[in-house]
């Protein structure tokens, strides 16, 4: 397993870059985007665009 970065908590657990049994990322950094609208007004429409499926790629 990668290094986690304790900089960045995840409880995503079918990411590919999720740490395990932490909850917390392995990647570097990440990079965060929206969900269509360029000028958020909520969570609902930001998302982590670094995110893997675990086992393949993303095709979103």
């Amino acid at each position: 397993m990668d290094k986690i970065n304790h900089s960045i908590e995840c409880n995503v657990t079918s990411c590919a870059y999720h740490a395990g049994n932490k909850d917390f990322c392995t990647l570097n950094a990440i990079k965060v985007g929206c969900c269509g609208d360029a000028r958020p007004k909520s969570c609902d429409c930001t998302e982590c665009a670094s995110f893997e499926a675990s086992g393949r790629k993303c095709g979103c």
